[in-house]
């Protein structure tokens, strides 16, 4: 077990020791511990389902502990009985999923539960005077008047922090907190995270990307299914470290790329010059089957709408789509399924699965047609042999087809819509940030998915923007700058498929040079 050196700092804020927590038939957390201390960003990882989101429920009110475990808090034992109790405690947690009124003003929203009154009626204009100091102090853009549902989601969140801040809390739990932001939001984040941390705050930091933990973190503490693993200082934090403590494996086998690849089975899709006159200024390559092909580039390079086009999601104002060396124009995206190609969204919740169906039903929606009957009825019975051999082929974590796929976790969502893509066995397969949102775990099952996918012949564009996964899973990588393809790695063309050489071509910068 990797050892948890204490940083050269005051004592804990936070010590947790022994916690346990037993659902009917399911041990969630045994004998964990957790150590915290002031002006500390501590990361918690670990796969769906290890058990942080359940010690951070715990930690916040949400959920009792089983007898035997202890809090400390300011090294005083801590009995947390419910969300007010933690906030009693100076506890504070920032959910994915934000917990704020669009409809009331930021002061209302940083007040809320805590209103101040002059009389029986609450008392607006100190409220707006009460909390300026706080959104000046986090440099907000905003006042205390502004409607929260006129905010960005980065903005929204400043909001919560706000509160916490103003409830004075001193340990902030922050679960996936760059989940909607883009790249420059996520810095102003980081920005704001490292002021709070230089003025005393502990903040837990739960992510699934390495980039943002090895940024951010002191140390970084790892559960696997309900156990502590180990902490591991700063200069310790490494991918590989991280990801053997989180799944019990080396970070080499994650990548299966088994399939032989390369560009010499049959062009199958070649696009050329596409374009739709305004992101896209032109898109070609050419996929083959049986290969895995990259689409990098910088976040605004074009990737996703080049996609689109190619799918039939958006019109393209010029330039040529060619299907097994046949001439192909798609009006919409049923007309590309029809041809044998589908496409997985970057955005599964709001354009990929319908949440509040179940796992059977969105697996089976795009081939639903094949189970009709005379009369107009359906045959339920084999629309629902079919979503279990799909659910045990991508060993989707389910009880069975029947559950709502929306309570399923990310990595279990996404192989649940790539199943309904393959029911219409396509030929070529556009899988966009496959892997976005997902536990290390997850991954490595889409990748073992990508890599059959090849070895049974059919043609993968994989767009990412993680470059290790594409450096690991791709047979070649096509990379896009400023809405054009500038050239490509790998394959014929000699060049070694590393992270330099695709950043090269995505900056337009000689990296040799620039070193």
């Amino acid at each position: 077990m990797p050892s948890s050196p204490e940083p050269a700092m005051a004592a804990p804020i936070l010590e947790m020791r022994g916690i346990s927590k037993t659902f009917p038939g399911v041990k969630a957390l045994n004998n964990v511990q957790l150590t915290v201390y002031p002006g500390e960003v501590h990361a918690l990882m670990g796969e769906n389902g290890a058990g942080k989101s359940t010690l951070m429920k715990i930690l916040s009110g949400a959920y009792t502990s089983d007898p035997g475990g202890e809090i400390k808090v300011n090294g005083k034992p801590a009995h947390i009985t419910g969300p007010l109790s933690a906030k009693a405690h100076g506890i504070a947690i920032i959910y994915q999923e934000l917990s704020l009124s669009p409809n009331l003003t930021v002061a209302e929203n940083i007040y809320l539960g805590r209103e101040v009154k002059r009389g029986f009626a609450v008392d607006r204009a100190a409220m707006f005077a009460g909390c300026g100091d706080v959104l000046a102090r986090l440099g907000a853009t905003f006042g205390p008047r502004t409607m929260v549902g006129d905010l960005s989601i980065a903005e929204r969140q400043m909001v919560e922090v706000a509160r916490a801040i103003h409830a004075n809390s001193r340990i902030l739990v922050m679960d996936e907190p760059t989940t909607a932001l883009s790249s420059r939001e996520t810095q102003r984040l980081f920005d704001l995270i490292r002021r709070l941390k230089n003025e005393g705050l502990a903040i837990i930091y739960i992510s699934h990307r390495m980039a943002e933990v090895y940024e951010l973190s002191e140390r970084v503490s790892v559960l696997r299914d309900g156990t502590y693993v180990g902490t591991l200082p700063r200069d310790e934090i490494k991918p590989e470290s991280i990801v053997k403590m989180m799944v019990g494996r080396d970070l080499s086998s994650f990548y299966k790329k088994e399939h032989g690849g390369g560009s010499t089975g049959r062009e199958v899709l070649k696009v050329r010059n596409l374009t739709d006159g305004k992101r896209v200024k032109s898109g070609s390559f050419t996929l083959h089957a049986g290969e895995v092909l990259g689409l990098a580039g910088l976040v605004g390079a074009g990737r996703t709408e080049l996609a689109r086009l190619i799918y039939g999601a958006e019109p393209h104002t010029g330039g040529t789509i060619e299907i097994n060396g046949k001439p192909a124009t798609f009006r919409n995206p049923r007309e590309a399924i029809d041809a044998g190609i589908v496409y997985l969204t970057e955005d599964r919740k709001a354009q990929g699965l319908f949440l509040d169906m179940s796992v059977g039903e969105n697996i089976n929606l795009n081939v639903i047609q094949r189970d009709a009957k005379p009369g107009g009825w359906l045959d339920r019975g084999r629309a629902r042999q079919r979503s279990v051999a799909a659910i045990k082929s991508l060993t989707i974590r389910v009880p069975g087809p029947d559950m709502p796929i929306g309570a399923l976790s990310g990595g279990n969502q996404q192989k649940g819509l790539i199943s309904r893509l393959l029911e219409t066995e396509p030929k070529v397969l556009i899988l966009d940030e496959p892997t976005r949102g997902v536990d290390v775990g997850a991954k490595s099952e889409i990748y073992r998915i990508i890599d059959e996918l090849a070895k049974s012949g059919a043609a993968v564009l994989v767009i990412s923007s993680e470059l290790p996964e594409v450096v690991g899973i791709a047979d070649r990588v096509v990379v896009m700058r400023e809405g054009e393809t500038v050239g490509e790695v790998g394959g014929a063309t000699g060049v070694k498929i590393n992270e330099e050489n695709i950043m090269a071509l995505a900056t337009g910068v000689d990296m040799g040079k620039a070193a």
